[in-house]
């Protein structure tokens, strides 16, 4: 129901995508002045439009009253939605986050393409944001804060924010005297990329003090045996309550899911054997398996690929593509390399982006240089070996943008698409394996360009992409941001059926983002793979001659 607010709100919107499209600055005025008049009026104003007195207010002109009116009468209005279908999507999401404005919103846009909050987080991560001019560190870091804010109110969280709010509740349950026992359940458990609700299951001694003990950590509603906690989340949030060992096992396993892969193993509810899930599925003729692979997508791969991953932390060797502030990271490469060791890697390759990424600093061919000089005196100083990579933009036509003679100062290359997005599906799938048909390209990096809850993968036919990979012998990536999780793990069964192998790597821009490396874990487990399979799993040796599979004479020490 239009009101006073709501007009105010109308004529900000007109003026936020007049300016974001560089209109008269008179006519931005005009409806941004007219806000402030209407927000400051006093008396009934649903009273003042429905005698048409806006003639009468004094800043309020010919057109805005014609807006105005219509608003009242219609509940919408005609310009508003003239303007919205000439802006990107997306344009008004970020006029959401408090502070930022059309001006910088358009700055973003004219510079790093940036058209929804996904892609303005992620830049923020990157410290693409702070390197633009009028923004720095410090407007960086509020709208990250800004958007954090936002977060709260989406349907789904991304597997990361899932995961810090199950730990915090996890913790609290844990706590409990009463509970001898509580585990995470649902898509959690399951690993799945983006999360609607967070599910625990809880072994509990006493049901009566069980209740008295929540009921001084969590406000809850309870139904049977399910607790649905009252708390502050975009998301529900339930505990499912059981009192014997065989009961946990047995609702652990429904709840965790999926719904499809239960029914094609004929594990309906209260139809269990076994005192824990291996028991259970023995009871079905079927070997265990672990929970991020029971999906849909298991049973229509290949009876050979459907092996439990064996993925795990401890089997990775090498940290392949990890940016530092020679281009967009926020440690230096001494800092990352230091951290490198400390997180157990044995070797690590750089991939600092390259120049025409401008927008994040990219290294020109001097830099390439003199980073290549500061890699073996870090190297020798450390006592660990260090690789000079590039993560080489895929340009339009599909070349890597240095030249080719340039390229052989590489030890490693990952070719990424940061730029074009909305180009036509075939023109794309051309593009794409061009650059990996280059023979200098040895990974595919983030295949579908997606931001989980952001933007979707451009239009390109993947099947052909990685038949390209597996044809090239180049590498696909599973990046670990949890904003990518890229590529799906979905197509992770086909690329294996193909002979593909994959790079499962962090794209860490600082030392904190090491850790997102399990995420990626998370989704090589969900595709079955095979630590065999992952090139940061090979030993150091056995990396480099992955290198010279294709160039021979690669300088490699």
């Amino acid at each position: 129901m239009p009101d006073k607010k709501s007009s105010v709100n109308l004529l900000n919107s007109i003026a936020d995508i007049m300016e974001f499209k560089s209109e008269n600055p008179f006519k931005i005025g005009a409806f941004r002045n007219g806000a402030i008049v209407i927000s400051r009026l006093e008396g009934d104003f649903q009273n003042i439009i429905e005698e048409k007195k806006l003639n009468e207010i004094k800043g309020i002109g010919k057109g805005l009253q014609t807006v105005l009116y219509e608003y009242f009468e219609k509940g919408e209005s005609e310009l508003l939605n003239s303007l919205k279908k000439e802006i990107p999507e997306g344009i008004e999401e970020l006029l959401k986050i408090r502070g930022l404005g059309a001006k910088k919103i358009k700055q973003l846009y004219d510079k790093l393409e940036i058209t929804n909050i996904g892609e303005l987080e992620q830049a923020c991560k990157e410290n693409r944001i702070m390197l633009l001019k009028g923004f720095g560190e410090t407007t960086q870091k509020k709208i990250l804060e800004e958007i954090n804010k936002l977060k709260i109110y989406s349907k789904f969280v991304r597997l990361n924010v899932g995961n810090k709010l199950a730990e915090e509740i996890l913790n609290k349950l844990r706590n409990l005297n009463s509970v001898q026992k509580v585990e995470l359940s649902g898509e959690l458990r399951r690993g799945a990329e983006v999360v609607s609700a967070i599910d625990f299951v809880a072994n509990i001694r006493d049901e009566a003090e069980f209740f008295i003990e929540l009921k001084e950590v969590f406000s809850y509603k309870t139904d049977l045996n399910k607790i649905l906690l009252d708390v502050e989340y975009a998301i529900p949030v339930t505990v499912h309550f059981v009192k014997t060992e065989s009961e946990f096992a047995s609702v652990l396993l429904t709840t965790t899911g999926s719904d499809y892969f239960l029914s094609q193993l004929n594990l309906v509810e209260n139809n269990f054997e076994g005192e824990t899930e291996e028991e259970i599925f023995e009871s079905v003729n079927h070997e265990y398996v672990i929970p991020e692979m029971r999906e849909k997508e298991y049973f229509e791969a290949e009876v050979s690929f459907r092996e439990n991953s064996n993925l795990t932390l401890k089997e990775f060797k090498g940290m392949l593509h990890f940016h530092t502030d020679y281009s967009d990271g926020r440690n230096t490469f001494s800092e990352m390399i230091s951290a490198a060791k400390e997180f157990g890697y044995s070797f690590a390759v750089v991939c600092d982006h390259s120049k025409t990424a401008f927008y994040a600093n990219g290294l020109t061919e001097e830099r390439v240089i003199q980073q290549k000089e500061d890699a073996q005196k870090i190297s020798e100083e450390l006592n660990f070996p260090i690789l000079q990579g590039i993560e080489s933009d895929i340009l339009q036509n599909g070349e890597l943008d240095f030249s080719t003679d340039f390229l052989n100062n590489f030890n490693f290359i990952v070719a990424s698409v940061h730029s074009r997005f909305n180009m036509l599906e075939a023109e794309m799938t051309r593009r794409i394996i061009k650059a990996i048909e280059n023979e200098h390209t040895d990974v595919l990096g983030h295949p579908s360009g997606r931001l989980l809850l952001a933007r979707e993968p451009y239009k390109f036919e993947i099947e052909k992409i990685i038949d390209a990979c597996a044809a090239n012998r180049v590498a696909i990536e599973l990046n670990s941001n949890p904003q990518r999780l890229d590529i799906d793990w979905r197509m992770i069964y086909y690329a294996r059926e193909k002979g593909c192998l994959f790079s499962i790597n962090q794209d860490a821009h600082s030392i904190d983002e090491l850790d997102l490396l399990r995420y990626g874990i998370k989704m090589g487990r969900k595709g079955g793979l095979q630590k065999e399979e992952v090139i940061n799993c090979f030993e150091f040796d056995k990396f480099k001659k992955f290198l010279k599979r294709k160039i021979t004479n690669r300088l490699v020490k």
